[in-house]
Protein backbone atom coordinates (compact mmCIF):
# COMPACT_ATOMS: atom_id res chain seq x y z
CA UNK A 1 0.00 0.00 0.00
CA UNK A 2 1.93 3.02 -0.91
CA UNK A 3 1.30 5.82 1.36
CA UNK A 4 1.01 8.94 -0.24
CA UNK A 5 -2.10 7.54 -2.06
CA UNK A 6 -3.86 7.61 1.21
CA UNK A 7 -3.52 11.61 1.89
CA UNK A 8 -7.47 12.27 2.59
CA UNK A 9 -9.38 9.11 2.22
CA UNK A 10 -11.76 8.49 4.62
CA UNK A 11 -12.22 7.04 7.95
CA UNK A 12 -14.87 5.08 9.12
CA UNK A 13 -15.76 3.09 12.25
CA UNK A 14 -17.22 -0.24 12.10
CA UNK A 15 -21.06 0.87 11.82
CA UNK A 16 -19.69 2.77 8.54
CA UNK A 17 -19.99 6.72 10.11
CA UNK A 18 -17.09 8.51 8.54
CA UNK A 19 -15.14 9.66 11.92
CA UNK A 20 -12.64 11.63 9.73
CA UNK A 21 -9.94 11.61 6.96
CA UNK A 22 -6.31 10.54 7.15
CA UNK A 23 -3.96 13.01 7.02
CA UNK A 24 -0.57 10.56 7.35
CA UNK A 25 1.42 7.90 8.61
CA UNK A 26 2.92 7.51 11.44
CA UNK A 27 6.69 5.52 11.39
CA UNK A 28 9.52 5.06 13.50
CA UNK A 29 12.82 4.44 11.71
CA UNK A 30 15.08 2.16 12.99
CA UNK A 31 18.74 1.05 12.55
CA UNK A 32 19.60 -0.53 9.44
CA UNK A 33 18.62 -2.85 7.68
CA UNK A 34 15.67 -3.34 9.67
CA UNK A 35 12.79 -1.47 7.75
CA UNK A 36 10.40 0.87 9.67
CA UNK A 37 7.47 0.25 11.90
CA UNK A 38 4.43 1.99 10.82
CA UNK A 39 3.16 2.95 14.29
CA UNK A 40 -0.41 4.46 13.42
CA UNK A 41 -2.08 7.01 10.95
CA UNK A 42 -2.84 10.63 11.60
CA UNK A 43 -6.49 11.19 11.43
CA UNK A 44 -8.38 14.44 10.60
CA UNK A 45 -11.46 13.89 12.78
CA UNK A 46 -12.50 18.09 13.20
CA UNK A 47 -11.11 21.70 12.40
CA UNK A 48 -7.40 21.34 13.11
CA UNK A 49 -8.23 18.57 15.26
CA UNK A 50 -5.59 15.35 14.42
CA UNK A 51 -5.71 12.82 16.38
CA UNK A 52 -3.36 9.48 16.37
CA UNK A 53 -4.67 6.17 15.36
CA UNK A 54 -2.89 3.25 16.46
CA UNK A 55 -2.19 0.72 13.45
CA UNK A 56 -3.52 -2.08 15.65
CA UNK A 57 -6.87 -1.04 15.50
CA UNK A 58 -7.09 -0.75 11.55
CA UNK A 59 -8.89 -3.72 10.57
CA UNK A 60 -9.17 -2.64 6.51
CA UNK A 61 -6.90 -0.38 4.37
CA UNK A 62 -8.45 -0.24 0.63
CA UNK A 63 -7.63 2.55 -2.26
CA UNK A 64 -10.89 5.16 -1.11
CA UNK A 65 -11.37 4.05 3.06
CA UNK A 66 -10.27 2.73 6.14
CA UNK A 67 -11.93 0.73 8.75
CA UNK A 68 -10.90 0.50 12.20
CA UNK A 69 -11.92 -1.25 15.69
CA UNK A 70 -14.01 2.23 16.56
CA UNK A 71 -11.72 2.86 19.43
CA UNK A 72 -10.27 6.53 19.11
CA UNK A 73 -8.65 8.17 21.26
CA UNK A 74 -9.71 12.09 20.73
CA UNK A 75 -6.55 13.48 22.34
CA UNK A 76 -4.72 15.92 19.62
CA UNK A 77 -1.62 14.26 17.91
CA UNK A 78 1.51 15.47 19.25
CA UNK A 79 4.82 14.11 17.00
CA UNK A 80 7.62 12.41 19.24
CA UNK A 81 11.17 12.59 18.43
CA UNK A 82 11.61 9.14 17.66
CA UNK A 83 8.29 9.64 15.28
CA UNK A 84 8.32 10.66 11.27
CA UNK A 85 5.56 11.30 9.53
CA UNK A 86 5.88 9.48 6.29
CA UNK A 87 4.17 12.59 3.51
CA UNK A 88 5.13 15.93 5.59
CA UNK A 89 9.16 14.43 6.01
CA UNK A 90 9.87 11.48 3.53
CA UNK A 91 8.67 12.58 0.36
CA UNK A 92 10.64 14.45 -1.90
CA UNK A 93 13.83 13.57 0.44
CA UNK A 94 17.44 12.84 -1.53
CA UNK A 95 18.31 9.33 -0.82
CA UNK A 96 20.93 7.41 -1.98
CA UNK A 97 21.65 3.55 -3.41
CA UNK A 98 23.79 1.61 -0.95
CA UNK A 99 25.72 -0.42 -3.60
CA UNK A 100 26.46 2.52 -6.01
CA UNK A 101 25.98 6.07 -4.13
CA UNK A 102 23.63 7.23 -6.74
CA UNK A 103 21.01 10.16 -5.68
CA UNK A 104 17.70 9.72 -6.11
CA UNK A 105 14.26 11.22 -4.93
CA UNK A 106 11.82 9.57 -3.25
CA UNK A 107 8.11 9.93 -4.80
CA UNK A 108 6.38 7.61 -2.27
CA UNK A 109 6.89 4.67 0.35
CA UNK A 110 5.04 1.14 0.46
CA UNK A 111 4.23 -0.02 3.70
CA UNK A 112 2.78 -4.22 3.96
CA UNK A 113 1.33 -6.10 6.88
CA UNK A 114 3.60 -9.09 8.41
CA UNK A 115 1.96 -12.64 9.72
CA UNK A 116 2.49 -11.01 13.21
CA UNK A 117 -0.39 -8.24 12.34
CA UNK A 118 2.84 -5.33 12.33
CA UNK A 119 3.23 -3.23 9.20
CA UNK A 120 6.49 -2.69 7.96
CA UNK A 121 7.64 0.32 5.09
CA UNK A 122 9.26 -2.31 2.65
CA UNK A 123 9.36 -0.45 -0.71
CA UNK A 124 10.62 3.27 -1.89
CA UNK A 125 9.73 4.82 -4.96
CA UNK A 126 12.41 6.82 -6.23
CA UNK A 127 12.51 9.04 -9.23
CA UNK A 128 16.63 8.43 -10.70
CA UNK A 129 17.98 11.58 -12.62
CA UNK A 130 15.27 14.38 -12.16
CA UNK A 131 13.31 16.28 -9.21
CA UNK A 132 9.90 17.97 -8.60
CA UNK A 133 9.88 21.18 -11.55
CA UNK A 134 10.33 24.48 -9.68
CA UNK A 135 7.38 26.65 -8.03
CA UNK A 136 4.75 27.41 -11.01
CA UNK A 137 5.83 24.85 -13.38
CA UNK A 138 3.43 22.36 -12.06
CA UNK A 139 4.11 19.16 -10.11
CA UNK A 140 5.30 16.96 -13.24
CA UNK A 141 8.06 15.12 -12.31
CA UNK A 142 10.96 13.72 -15.04
CA UNK A 143 13.36 10.76 -14.74
CA UNK A 144 13.21 7.54 -14.71
CA UNK A 145 10.74 5.92 -12.02
CA UNK A 146 11.68 2.85 -9.50
CA UNK A 147 9.92 0.88 -6.89
CA UNK A 148 12.85 -0.65 -4.93
CA UNK A 149 13.11 -2.49 -1.55
CA UNK A 150 13.92 -0.62 1.52
CA UNK A 151 17.36 -2.01 2.49
CA UNK A 152 18.75 -0.42 -1.34
CA UNK A 153 18.85 3.05 0.11
CA UNK A 154 20.25 4.91 2.28
CA UNK A 155 19.67 8.20 3.61
CA UNK A 156 16.44 8.50 5.17
CA UNK A 157 17.80 9.92 8.32
CA UNK A 158 20.04 12.40 7.29
CA UNK A 159 19.84 15.83 7.87
CA UNK A 160 18.88 17.03 4.26
CA UNK A 161 18.83 21.20 3.24
CA UNK A 162 16.74 22.25 0.43
CA UNK A 163 14.56 19.16 0.24
CA UNK A 164 11.93 19.48 -2.21
CA UNK A 165 7.97 19.88 -1.39
CA UNK A 166 6.45 18.48 -4.78
CA UNK A 167 5.33 14.85 -2.91
CA UNK A 168 3.87 16.61 0.15
CA UNK A 169 2.11 19.17 -1.94
CA UNK A 170 0.35 16.33 -4.33
CA UNK A 171 -0.81 14.50 -1.99
CA UNK A 172 -2.89 17.38 -0.02
CA UNK A 173 -3.43 19.09 -3.42
CA UNK A 174 -7.21 19.34 -2.82
CA UNK A 175 -7.34 20.42 0.99
CA UNK A 176 -8.36 23.35 1.75
CA UNK A 177 -6.43 26.64 2.41
CA UNK A 178 -7.36 26.42 6.46
CA UNK A 179 -6.83 22.60 6.73
CA UNK A 180 -3.48 23.01 4.99
CA UNK A 181 -2.19 26.12 6.92
CA UNK A 182 -2.40 23.67 10.26
CA UNK A 183 -0.16 20.96 8.58
CA UNK A 184 2.24 23.61 7.39
CA UNK A 185 1.98 25.27 10.90
CA UNK A 186 2.82 21.80 12.64
CA UNK A 187 5.61 21.12 10.43
CA UNK A 188 9.93 21.89 11.63
CA UNK A 189 10.55 25.29 10.38
CA UNK A 190 13.08 23.90 7.97
CA UNK A 191 10.36 21.92 6.46
CA UNK A 192 7.79 24.61 6.62
CA UNK A 193 10.06 26.85 4.26
CA UNK A 194 10.55 24.67 1.72
CA UNK A 195 6.61 23.79 1.57
CA UNK A 196 6.16 27.07 1.43
CA UNK A 197 9.52 27.65 -1.50
CA UNK A 198 7.10 25.10 -3.24
CA UNK A 199 3.46 26.22 -3.40
CA UNK A 200 2.75 28.59 -6.46
CA UNK A 201 1.91 32.38 -5.56
CA UNK A 202 -1.92 32.30 -5.37
CA UNK A 203 -1.96 28.87 -3.39
CA UNK A 204 0.73 30.43 -0.75
CA UNK A 205 -1.26 33.38 -0.72
CA UNK A 206 -4.25 31.38 0.33
CA UNK A 207 -2.59 29.49 3.12
CA UNK A 208 -1.01 32.59 4.63
CA UNK A 209 -4.13 34.51 5.49
CA UNK A 210 -5.05 30.96 7.28
CA UNK A 211 -1.69 30.82 9.42
CA UNK A 212 -0.95 32.53 13.09
CA UNK A 213 0.69 36.02 12.86
CA UNK A 214 4.21 34.52 13.93
CA UNK A 215 4.54 31.89 10.99
CA UNK A 216 2.83 34.51 8.72
CA UNK A 217 6.13 36.63 9.72
CA UNK A 218 8.39 34.14 9.19
CA UNK A 219 7.25 32.05 6.05
CA UNK A 220 7.31 35.90 4.34
CA UNK A 221 11.02 36.42 6.18
CA UNK A 222 12.35 33.22 4.26
CA UNK A 223 11.29 34.39 1.01
CA UNK A 224 13.31 36.46 -1.48
CA UNK A 225 12.02 40.62 -1.84
CA UNK A 226 10.71 39.74 -5.23
CA UNK A 227 8.78 36.28 -4.61
CA UNK A 228 7.33 37.89 -1.14
CA UNK A 229 5.93 41.21 -3.07
CA UNK A 230 4.42 38.65 -5.34
CA UNK A 231 2.80 36.55 -3.09
CA UNK A 232 1.12 39.56 -1.25
CA UNK A 233 -0.11 40.76 -4.47
CA UNK A 234 -1.87 37.44 -4.56
CA UNK A 235 -4.05 38.09 -1.01
CA UNK A 236 -6.89 40.10 -0.19
CA UNK A 237 -5.62 43.54 0.38
CA UNK A 238 -7.10 43.76 3.57
CA UNK A 239 -4.72 40.99 4.84
CA UNK A 240 -1.91 41.80 2.74
CA UNK A 241 -2.46 44.88 4.76
CA UNK A 242 -2.44 43.37 8.35
CA UNK A 243 0.66 41.56 7.43
CA UNK A 244 2.65 44.13 6.25
CA UNK A 245 1.29 46.28 9.39
CA UNK A 246 3.53 43.87 11.47
CA UNK A 247 6.87 44.15 9.81
CA UNK A 248 9.46 47.18 10.57
CA UNK A 249 8.80 49.80 8.62
CA UNK A 250 11.89 49.44 6.04
CA UNK A 251 10.73 46.23 5.06
CA UNK A 252 7.29 46.93 4.97
CA UNK A 253 8.05 49.88 2.12
CA UNK A 254 10.63 47.40 0.32
CA UNK A 255 7.80 44.86 -0.40
CA UNK A 256 5.57 48.00 -1.31
CA UNK A 257 7.72 49.10 -3.68
CA UNK A 258 8.68 45.96 -5.24
CA UNK A 259 4.66 45.18 -5.35
CA UNK A 260 3.04 46.17 -8.90
CA UNK A 261 1.90 49.64 -8.41
CA UNK A 262 -2.21 48.70 -8.92
CA UNK A 263 -1.68 46.20 -6.43
CA UNK A 264 0.42 48.25 -3.83
CA UNK A 265 -2.54 51.17 -4.16
CA UNK A 266 -5.22 49.73 -2.17
CA UNK A 267 -2.69 48.26 0.60
CA UNK A 268 -1.20 51.59 1.26
CA UNK A 269 -4.82 53.07 1.51
CA UNK A 270 -5.81 50.70 4.22
CA UNK A 271 -2.69 51.06 6.21
CA UNK A 272 -3.60 54.84 6.68
CA UNK A 273 -6.03 53.38 8.89
CA UNK A 274 -6.36 52.31 12.26
CA UNK A 275 -6.26 48.19 12.73
CA UNK A 276 -9.38 48.71 14.85
CA UNK A 277 -11.57 50.75 12.59
CA UNK A 278 -14.12 50.25 9.60
CA UNK A 279 -11.50 51.46 7.33
CA UNK A 280 -8.75 49.34 8.69
CA UNK A 281 -11.31 46.15 8.73
CA UNK A 282 -12.40 46.49 5.44
CA UNK A 283 -11.12 45.04 1.71
CA UNK A 284 -10.88 47.17 -1.23
CA UNK A 285 -12.32 44.42 -3.38
CA UNK A 286 -16.27 43.70 -2.98
CA UNK A 287 -18.47 43.14 -5.96
CA UNK A 288 -19.66 46.57 -7.40
CA UNK A 289 -21.68 47.15 -10.39
CA UNK A 290 -22.55 50.08 -12.16
CA UNK A 291 -26.59 51.50 -11.75
CA UNK A 292 -27.10 49.84 -15.84
CA UNK A 293 -25.91 46.06 -14.94
CA UNK A 294 -28.49 43.93 -14.76
CA UNK A 295 -29.51 41.14 -12.42
CA UNK A 296 -27.99 38.79 -14.95
CA UNK A 297 -24.89 40.58 -14.78
CA UNK A 298 -24.80 41.02 -11.36
CA UNK A 299 -25.31 37.20 -10.68
CA UNK A 300 -22.73 36.50 -12.61
CA UNK A 301 -19.95 38.31 -10.97
CA UNK A 302 -21.41 37.28 -7.71
CA UNK A 303 -20.63 33.34 -9.27
CA UNK A 304 -16.90 33.66 -8.90
CA UNK A 305 -15.72 30.86 -6.88
CA UNK A 306 -12.96 32.13 -5.21
CA UNK A 307 -14.91 34.93 -4.07
CA UNK A 308 -15.18 34.86 -0.37
CA UNK A 309 -18.77 33.94 0.88
CA UNK A 310 -19.66 36.70 2.42
CA UNK A 311 -18.61 39.10 -0.27
CA UNK A 312 -20.74 37.17 -2.63
CA UNK A 313 -24.10 37.86 -0.42
CA UNK A 314 -24.33 41.48 -2.19
CA UNK A 315 -23.34 43.59 -4.58
CA UNK A 316 -22.75 47.42 -4.40
CA UNK A 317 -23.98 49.57 -6.92
CA UNK A 318 -22.30 53.00 -8.03
CA UNK A 319 -21.63 55.08 -10.77
CA UNK A 320 -18.49 54.55 -13.11
CA UNK A 321 -15.95 54.30 -12.07
CA UNK A 322 -16.48 50.90 -10.06
CA UNK A 323 -12.97 49.79 -9.12
CA UNK A 324 -12.44 51.77 -5.32
CA UNK A 325 -12.92 54.09 -4.22
CA UNK A 326 -15.43 54.25 -6.77
CA UNK A 327 -18.26 57.31 -8.35
CA UNK A 328 -20.96 57.69 -6.25
CA UNK A 329 -22.86 55.32 -4.03
CA UNK A 330 -26.14 54.35 -4.75
CA UNK A 331 -26.76 50.99 -2.76
CA UNK A 332 -26.55 47.73 -2.26
CA UNK A 333 -28.70 44.62 -4.05
CA UNK A 334 -28.57 41.35 -2.11
CA UNK A 335 -28.27 38.13 -3.57
CA UNK A 336 -31.35 36.93 -2.66
CA UNK A 337 -33.23 39.58 -4.29
CA UNK A 338 -30.94 39.11 -7.62
CA UNK A 339 -32.52 35.34 -7.31
CA UNK A 340 -36.08 36.75 -6.72
CA UNK A 341 -35.93 39.01 -10.00
CA UNK A 342 -35.70 38.65 -13.74
CA UNK A 343 -32.39 38.49 -15.47
CA UNK A 344 -32.60 41.49 -17.77
CA UNK A 345 -33.84 43.65 -14.68
CA UNK A 346 -31.54 46.69 -14.06
CA UNK A 347 -30.14 46.71 -10.46
CA UNK A 348 -30.73 50.23 -10.17
CA UNK A 349 -34.48 49.31 -10.02
CA UNK A 350 -34.18 46.97 -6.80
CA UNK A 351 -31.15 49.06 -5.17
CA UNK A 352 -31.59 48.94 -1.30
CA UNK A 353 -31.06 52.61 0.26
CA UNK A 354 -32.48 51.97 3.60
CA UNK A 355 -29.39 50.92 5.62
CA UNK A 356 -26.55 53.89 6.16
CA UNK A 357 -23.30 52.65 4.90
CA UNK A 358 -20.66 52.58 7.42
CA UNK A 359 -17.78 55.48 7.28
CA UNK A 360 -13.80 54.43 7.64
CA UNK A 361 -13.76 56.03 11.07
CA UNK A 362 -16.07 53.74 13.28
CA UNK A 363 -15.01 51.43 15.71
CA UNK A 364 -14.63 47.78 15.69
CA UNK A 365 -17.51 47.75 18.22
CA UNK A 366 -19.67 49.86 16.19
CA UNK A 367 -19.32 48.18 13.05
CA UNK A 368 -19.89 44.89 14.78
CA UNK A 369 -23.08 46.15 16.65
CA UNK A 370 -24.63 47.69 12.83
CA UNK A 371 -24.06 43.97 11.78
CA UNK A 372 -25.41 42.37 14.47
CA UNK A 373 -28.49 44.86 14.64
CA UNK A 374 -29.53 44.00 11.01
CA UNK A 375 -28.17 40.57 10.55
CA UNK A 376 -25.68 41.37 7.97
CA UNK A 377 -22.67 39.76 6.22
CA UNK A 378 -21.49 42.82 5.15
CA UNK A 379 -21.63 46.12 4.99
CA UNK A 380 -20.23 48.75 2.44
CA UNK A 381 -17.76 51.76 3.73
CA UNK A 382 -18.39 54.71 2.17
CA UNK A 383 -16.04 58.32 2.77
CA UNK A 384 -17.75 62.09 3.65
CA UNK A 385 -17.89 62.56 -0.51
CA UNK A 386 -19.96 59.45 -1.16
CA UNK A 387 -17.82 56.96 -2.50
CA UNK A 388 -17.22 53.45 -1.95
CA UNK A 389 -14.06 52.47 -0.40
CA UNK A 390 -14.44 48.81 0.09
CA UNK A 391 -16.85 46.64 2.76
CA UNK A 392 -16.03 44.88 5.88
CA UNK A 393 -17.03 41.32 6.18
CA UNK A 394 -18.33 39.22 9.32
CA UNK A 395 -15.15 37.17 9.11
CA UNK A 396 -13.18 40.25 9.39
CA UNK A 397 -15.10 41.79 12.19
CA UNK A 398 -14.70 38.22 13.54
CA UNK A 399 -10.91 37.70 13.68
CA UNK A 400 -10.41 40.79 14.96
CA UNK A 401 -13.12 40.47 18.14
CA UNK A 402 -11.53 37.44 19.03
CA UNK A 403 -7.88 37.13 21.18
CA UNK A 404 -5.16 37.66 19.06
CA UNK A 405 -3.95 34.36 19.30
CA UNK A 406 -7.37 32.85 18.70
CA UNK A 407 -5.46 30.92 15.34
CA UNK A 408 -2.20 29.53 17.04
CA UNK A 409 -4.85 28.46 19.58
CA UNK A 410 -6.86 26.77 17.36
CA UNK A 411 -4.09 25.06 16.23
CA UNK A 412 -2.10 23.88 19.44
CA UNK A 413 -4.74 23.15 21.71
CA UNK A 414 -4.77 19.86 23.08
CA UNK A 415 -7.84 17.89 23.72
CA UNK A 416 -8.75 16.97 27.20
CA UNK A 417 -8.96 13.02 26.86
CA UNK A 418 -6.69 10.62 28.62
CA UNK A 419 -3.34 8.62 27.38
CA UNK A 420 -4.75 5.98 25.78
CA UNK A 421 -2.85 3.03 27.49
CA UNK A 422 -2.12 0.88 23.97
CA UNK A 423 -1.28 3.59 21.44
CA UNK A 424 1.53 4.50 24.38
CA UNK A 425 2.66 0.83 24.97
CA UNK A 426 3.13 0.93 20.81
CA UNK A 427 4.33 4.82 20.93
CA UNK A 428 7.09 4.66 23.92
CA UNK A 429 7.86 0.95 22.75
CA UNK A 430 8.71 2.02 19.38
CA UNK A 431 10.73 4.84 20.98
CA UNK A 432 12.70 2.80 23.49
CA UNK A 433 14.23 0.66 20.63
Amino acid sequence: MFIARLAGIAVFDPAGDQVGRVRDVVVALRLAPRPPRVLGLVVEVGPRRPVFLPITRVQLIEADAVIFDGRLNMRRFSKRESETLVIAEMLDRTIRFCDSGEPVSVVDVAMEPTRTRDWLVTKVAVLRGGRGLRRGAGLRRRGESLVVDWDAVEGFSAVEHGQGAAGLIAAFGQMKAADLANIVHELPPKRRTEVAAALDDERLADVLEELPEDDQIEILGKLEADRAADVLEAMGPDDAADLLGELPTEQREQLLTLMEPQEAAPVRRLLTYEDDSAGGLMTTEPVIVPPDATVAEALAQIRQPDLNPALAAQVYVSRPPTATPTGRYLGTVHFQKLLREPPPTLVSGIVDTALDPLRPTMTLEAVAMILATYNLVAAPVVDENGHLLGAVTIDDVLDHLLPEDWREAAMDAAAEAAADPEEEALRGAEGAR
